[in-house]
């Protein structure tokens, strides 16, 4: 017995050495360390990656939001230019390409210099009689670039500037010239021959249309189409003079503009009144009621481009901007205030309106300027470039130079940074008055067709469109979610359980591009022919459930008995295809009987708006695909509730249901809010089942049965199609960044909401 006690006793020990136990504490460590600054560096690198994509659409949004600047690159006196000091310039103009301007002179001499340099380029005279002396100019709007002298015998003359370009020698070059759409001869407007003091001009589809004034008060209409013979190059000119009412009497005009659809002629007197002359009918032009402009006595009036609204410069220094507004008791337009911008220190001298956007400047007579946008209500600079009047400005179309003259014919040449002036905070979140609209409003219409086209750029049709496309989406998901995955988790057999979660987490693999794809060409249409039918689902399924459960527990206990615990939902299988079928089938019938044959005009008739693809498509199918997500997790917060806690519950003599409400809900409670949250967060970015099945209309207005744009879907339709760094694409980036933050939000507060709840329901 001695010899295997000794044994034992040498059997080498199966605990750790001294040496081991270190070794093993060290690898550990290592290991814990990994583990620690792995996970910290990953987190700081999501941070960083999450800071550098908000870095990002910051610097790509961050010039919407700048003013204009103006720097002053040179300064010319009338003998650097070659021009006569005393000959007084009315008009100024630069071309595209920011090299060659022309200044119109009173003497009828225009002189084309280059800006650059100050060097002479051309020099040409428009015609006219050797009796004839200048009395007033006017000019259309920047995008036609008609200059229209009149004179002192009733005459005028119509010229317009050309740059014809030329690439000797792979360079640019620019040619001047003028041209006469007119014919070079003056034409007579007034036939008694008296001084034309005021005029005004515009190329229309009606052929150009002149409005002036005479020096005894008359005013005229005349009507020019001109017609050039292919062989001989003889433009011959028809004219057609008509006489408009009379001025108020007392009054003096100081401005005239005609509107390009030849509807319009507007005149500004010396009373601070603007008088509207309908002229759509030349021979029946009448003259609507005076329009009273505050601020004092009006000293400049220019049309925007479109020539549907005026901007209106007084003796103040005031500037505001004025719509032609339809009446929709009358259907007659009238003049309406619009909106006021910032005013300059002194008198205003000049209004020049920008080429191809509502922005504009204008000139005081004490040296200052300002640039003005008018959609976007935005004051974009008052500066000071002198302590002179400024006479004349020209900008350039492309919008990056200009070229400002003051009463001492000092020329003025600076270059502008004005790149995105239609964004301010009020267009894109507040109702904006726009050009031919009745109202302020709230549009999302970033492109068209037209020239003149104004972009309309509000967010709030998205932000609607967002929202209200989440909320049928959740209002569809979270009760079907929600609810399945507490009986799922709760109440369904184990084995019956394995089969329905996975596959309800597999119809989350499906792609949203496919869910669209059956939403708009097959559920839509569906939707649409069978409205009664959807309905009746909704609202007879959940009955039919009941009724069902009712009827199954009045069966005898035999038969109850013999169905295992956790199967009884297959009993529903049967009850909820026959109710769907039934409702399919009676939907045609039910439409006769009720809704005169055809639910959707019953719609239409009672003044409700139905499109095809509308917010209840999009509700049953985002719902559809939000469903497993929300399912996922509730289900698993529901069955990770600890058992003792249920079995505790029931053994006090709850009810299953009892337990489920009291103890399972309020236990599993954060789980379920975060299960939602995910849900809603996917709705609101959700693309490609928004994008296919609304009509993508941007419409403010949460009805079921009308389309929406969201922010996702908008940014994937136009950002493909959109010029890189252009306003549209910079504020497309920045409806990105609200999408984020409204994601970013929404999270923050529901972990601050989930952790709350975690904390209260702990105890349990």
């Amino acid at each position: 017995m001695s010899e295997p006690i000794a044994m034992a006793k040498q059997a080498p020990s199966l605990m750790p050495t001294t040496e081991q136990r270190s070794r093993l504490r060290s690898i550990r460590k290592f290991k814990d360390g990994l583990s620690r600054y792995g996970v910290m560096s990953a987190g700081l690198a999501v941070v960083f990656s999450l800071g550098l994509i908000f870095f990002y659409l910051f610097s790509e949004i961050a010039p919407l939001f700048r003013g204009a600047s103006v720097d002053i690159v040179k300064t010319y006196t009338p003998a650097q230019l070659n021009q006569v000091e005393s000959d007084a310039t009315e008009y100024l103009t630069l071309e595209r390409y920011e090299e060659i301007g022309a200044s119109f002179k009173r003497s009828g001499a225009v002189n084309f210099f280059n800006v650059v340099d100050g060097s002479k380029v051309l020099d040409v005279s428009v015609p006219r009689a050797a009796d004839a002396n200048f009395t007033s100019l006017a000019t259309s709007t920047p995008d036609h670039g008609l200059v229209a002298y009149g004179y002192s015998n009733g005459q005028v003359s119509v010229t317009k500037v050309n740059y014809a370009l030329s690439y000797p020698q792979d360079k640019r070059f620019i040619t001047p010239s003028l041209v006469y759409p007119l014919g070079e001869t003056p034409l007579q407007l007034d036939a008694n021959g008296a001084a034309l003091t005021q005029l005004a001009i515009q190329e229309t589809s009606s052929g150009i249309l002149i409005g002036a004034v005479t020096a005894d008060q008359r005013l005229q209409l005349a009507i020019y189409s001109s017609s050039e013979n292919m062989i001989t190059g003889e433009v011959s000119v028809n004219q057609e003079i008509f006489t408009l009412p009379p001025l108020p009497l007392g009054t003096n005009p100081v401005a005239m503009q005609i509107d390009e659809g030849a509807q319009h002629l507007i005149i500004a007197t010396d009373t601070s009144q603007l008088l509207l002359y309908k002229i759509v009918d030349p021979t029946a032009i009448t003259r609507l009621d005076p329009v009273t402009v505050p601020g004092g006595k009006i000293t400049a009036m220019e049309f925007l481009v479109g020539t549907a609204s005026l901007v209106i410069g007084t003796d103040q220094g005031e500037v505001s901007q004025w719509f032609l507004v339809r009446n929709n008791e009358d259907n007659i337009y009238h003049i309406t205030f619009v909106r006021a911008f910032d005013a300059l220190e002194g008198a205003i001298t000049r209004l020049a309106p920008e080429h191809a956007r509502r922005g504009f400047w204008a000139s005081d007579d004490k040296g200052n300027i300002g640039i003005y946008y008018g959609t976007s209500e935005r004051t974009l600079l008052l500066d000071s470039v002198g302590d002179k009047p400024i006479n004349q400005i020209a900008i350039s179309p492309i919008h990056n130079r200009t070229l400002l003259l003051d009463d001492s014919n000092q020329l003025t040449v600076a270059d502008v940074w004005n790149k995105h002036p239609e964004v301010s905070f009020s267009s894109l979140w507040q109702k904006v008055w726009y050009e031919g609209r009745d109202a302020p409003e709230y549009i999302w219409q970033a492109s068209s067709g037209s020239d003149n086209f104004e972009a309309k750029m509000s967010f709030v049709p998205l932000s609607v469109g967002t929202l209200k496309a989440a909320f049928f989406a959740m209002l569809f998901a979270i009760p079907l979610g929600v609810m399945g995955a507490i009986y799922t988790a709760y109440f369904m057999t184990p084995k019956l359980r394995g089969l329905v979660k996975p596959t309800i987490e597999i119809m989350e693999a499906l792609p949203t591009v496919i869910l669209g794809f059956l939403a708009g060409l097959w559920l839509a249409p569906f939707v649409e022919n069978h409205l009664p039918a959807i309905f009746a689902i909704l609202i007879l399924l959940p009955v039919i459930m009941l009724v069902t459960g009712y009827i199954w527990s009045r069966f005898p206990e035999s038969i109850r008995t013999r169905m295992p615990e956790g199967w009884e939902a297959v009993i529903l299988v049967v009850p909820i295809i026959l109710t769907v079928w039934a409702c399919v089938a009676a939907s045609p019938f039910t439409e006769i009987l009720l809704f005169d044959g055809s639910m959707r005009q019953w719609f239409t008739e009672n003044g409700i708006d139905y499109s095809q693809r509308n917010a209840l498509v999009v509700g049953i199918v985002m719902g559809f695909a939000v469903i497993p997500t929300i399912f996922s997790i509730a289900e698993d917060a529901v069955f990770s509730v600890p058992r003792h806690l249920t079995q505790g519950s029931l053994a006090l003599g709850a009810t299953r249901w009892q337990t489920v409400v009291g103890v399972v809900l309020p236990t599993a409670s954060p789980g379920i809010f975060s299960a939602m949250m995910m849900g809603f967060g996917r709705a609101v970015g959700e693309t490609m089942i928004v994008l296919m099945a609304t009509g993508n209309s941007p419409v403010v207005n949460f009805n079921i049965f009308e389309g929406m744009r969201t922010f996702s879907a908008n940014i994937a339709v136009e950002l493909p199609e959109t010029a890189v760094a252009s306003t549209h694409f910079r504020v497309l980036f920045l409806a990105a960044l609200v999408l984020l933050a409204l994601t970013f939000v929404v999270n923050t507060l529901a972990e601050i909401i989930r952790q709350r709840l975690r904390k209260r329901y702990s105890n349990l």
